[in-house]
């Protein structure tokens, strides 16, 4: 089965939608677009046609282009089962458990909901589209949940394989890496990927994909067990969540 073409599409100010291509099938589906145009344009310039329309939760800035994108090509809208009333021309639901097809290729499909109460995230073969709830060096507000769901939340991103790309939907990681050097600022691996993130900024260019592996070595909302950032937030003998929680109000204000 021949590897699979990821895309990124800016969106808006600072979101990204992501086309991924199964060219031995025929098939091109678009995650989270926020807006039709770029879409377009994008598969305009590689001769591609839309096959599907994935959404990750329910917000505007993730489901914008939903309607005009299916009225243009006939494309499958594909959403949480768990949120479909609020999904835009919903055609298919989705659960944790099941395995979506997307051709012959299997997709497994997580629950991560806090950010939303039904956030989900497409896993594609060494791929997540993690949506607004892991970040680059972050991770969403709890719009809809709590700490303890947030985290285990993260915990279920956190136990794929280190190698595995994180496509997420807003290019939001320099101010990420500026608070997560505010809590860790002895970790190497943080101010080294810091200089990283800066220089591709700079240059206009994308900070994403990343890897679970790097996230886990760099964000510190999946490092409440880190001693520094315990030791920073005053709270070296609280539960994860509790340290998480502190972390994500900071992060609020930051």
């Amino acid at each position: 089965m021949a590897a699979l073409q990821i895309e990124l599409v800016p969106c808006l100010r600072d979101n990204y939608a992501y086309l991924v291509h199964d060219g031995d099938a025929g098939l091109t589906a678009i995650v989270d677009p926020s807006e039709p145009e770029p879409v377009r344009q994008a598969l305009a310039k590689r001769g591609w046609r839309l096959t599907h329309i994935l959404n990750t939760h329910h917000h505007f800035d993730h489901t914008g282009g939903n309607i005009p994108l299916k009225e243009a090509s006939g494309a499958k809208v594909v959403g949480p089962e768990k949120d479909r009333e609020r999904i835009p021309g919903i055609d298919e639901g989705v659960i944790e458990g099941q395995v979506w097809m997307f051709g012959t290729r299997r997709v497994p499909v997580l629950e991560i909901p806090a950010h939303t109460r039904a956030h989900i995230a497409f896993v594609f073969d060494d791929a997540v589209f993690t949506g607004d709830t892991l970040f680059a060096m972050g991770c969403g507000r709890l719009f809809e949940g709590t700490p303890a769901m947030m985290w285990s939340s993260l915990s279920k991103l956190m136990a794929l394989p280190d190698a595995t790309r994180v496509y997420c939907g807003h290019e939001y990681t320099q101010n990420n890496g500026k608070f997560a050097l505010s809590i860790e600022p002895g970790n190497a691996v943080l101010k080294a990927r810091m200089k990283d993130v800066d220089a591709a900024r700079a240059a206009n260019k994308p900070t994403i994909p990343s890897t679970i592996g790097l996230e886990k070595a760099t964000n510190p909302f999946l490092r409440p067990n880190s001693s520094e950032i315990r030791k920073t937030l005053g709270m070296q003998n609280a539960s994860d969540v509790e340290v998480f929680g502190e972390m994500r109000k900071r992060k609020d204000n930051f």
